[in-house]
């Protein structure tokens, strides 16, 4: 059965020490493990997708725009693939089976067509990696287990602002969602 990762607002903006609205050090520590996660999954034949936050500068009607400073900003630096998993996407970004999708919501369902992505590919089972646990990652589990996906969350390979935020995410993953967690 078809499997794919998805490497969810891994960007600079979220990632790199000057990002707008960085994740830091927990976010930079998962960079090898998501690297090694796309390697692994391409050579399986399995799809890598990049969701990827895509806003307007200074957008009034975005609600993002009220809670957080700008960040990925379409057309700016701060959208690029982050470390060493933005050098494997660049690398490989060619491949049928990797692709960076825009979204304007936490979840990477909301307003796109990853569904439709995955159902055409008979994919049934998901890997969400990236950043933030507690805030991207998690709404994007919440709708998958709501489209009856099945769920790994590799705790190696997801980072957010606290650590309080990334524990209650793992327990809502595992305990709400029947996710499985995986390192």
């Amino acid at each position: 059965m078809a499997k794919a990762l998805l490497v969810i607002d891994y960007s600079k903006d979220f990632v790199a020490d000057d990002g707008a609205l960085t994740c830091g050090q927990p976010a930079q520590a998962i960079d090898q493990r998501i690297t090694e996660l796309c390697k692994q999954f391409l050579q399986n034949k399995d799809w890598v997708i990049f969701p990827m936050d895509a806003h307007l500068k200074n957008d009034p009607y975005h609600p993002e725009t009220k809670l957080y400073p700008p960040h990925n900003i379409i057309g700016t630096a701060g959208r690029e693939v982050y470390g060493q998993t933005g050098k494997w996407y660049l690398e490989n970004k060619d491949n049928d089976h990797v692709l960076l999708m825009d979204k304007n919501r936490y979840s990477a369902f909301q307003n796109t067509n990853l569904d439709n992505y995955l159902r055409e590919r008979h994919i049934h089972d998901l890997t969400l990696t990236g950043v933030c646990t507690d805030i991207c990652v998690l709404h994007t589990a919440i709708a998958a287990y709501n489209l009856d996906y099945e769920i790994t969350i590799p705790r190696s390979a997801v980072a957010t602002f606290t650590s309080n935020g990334d524990e209650w995410a793992m327990a809502h993953f595992k305990n709400a969602l029947g996710a499985n967690i995986a390192d």
